[in-house]
């Protein structure tokens, strides 16, 4: 149960923290960005040990499909992960007072770029291929370990750098599943491309994994 406590708590703070960030500073590029990345370097290098630090279910995908966690526990990780994003949103509507923004991912009119539904799919697949590339690729050697939250946290930054003008960078379903159910609307109508996006991102990420970085024994 440790493990699933941890991703719990550490996507609450994900959530409250970084999304927190998102929506005081109105989406702030550098701020959001750096906010969201050390949100993982903090909890990677606190609960990592325990549950290794997924707070994605995307992250948690991956980690299926590369062999390196059971069915059994990919269930618990996302259930666990579900339930602290909309702890953390939740949290969040309390302290603004407010469900109206919570750090939602858009697209279309609600978007800083006005991006379109397959931009936005093709932007969030590609930018969750880069981020689970990287965890896989640092996590696959022991002698990154202690170097391996940065490397990711770092990751974490360079992507929503990029992404917040599109779509706001979700690359996380549960990290854009809660905000949406708590604002309702738009947010909701469109939350769909934010779990299915990072989804696939994280099964490509897989598929290269395995076919071109993981070394053979």
């Amino acid at each position: 149960m440790k493990k699933y406590f941890s991703e719990f708590v550490g996507t609450f703070v994900l959530v409250l923290v970084a999304c927190g960030v998102a929506v005081v500073t109105n989406a702030n590029v550098v701020a959001t960005s750096l906010a969201f990345g050390l949100v993982i370097v903090a909890m990677a290098y606190s609960i990592g040990n325990i549950s290794g630090c997924h707070i994605n279910p995307a992250v948690s995908l991956a980690m299926l499909l590369t062999g390196k966690m059971t069915l059994k526990e990919f269930c618990g990780y996302v259930i666990a992960q579900v339930l602290g994003a909309l702890a953390g949103s939740a949290v969040l509507s309390v302290l603004l007072g407010s469900c109206k923004a919570l750090g939602a991912n858009s697209y279309g009119m609600t978007g800083n770029l006005a991006t379109n539904m397959w931009i936005a799919l093709l932007v969030e697949i590609i930018l969750t291929f880069i981020f689970v590339t990287s965890i896989l690729g640092v996590t696959s050697k022991k002698d990154h370990g202690n170097v391996a939250g940065l490397v990711i946290g770092l990751t974490l930054t360079l992507v929503h750098l990029i992404g917040i003008a599109f779509t706001g960078t979700s690359v996380n379903p549960a990290r854009s599943l809660a905000p949406a159910i708590l604002q309702g609307g738009e947010a909701l109508k469109q939350v769909w491309v934010f779990i299915i996006a990072p989804l696939v991102g994280a099964a490509l990420a897989s598929l290269f994994y395995k076919a071109v970085l993981k070394e053979d024994k």
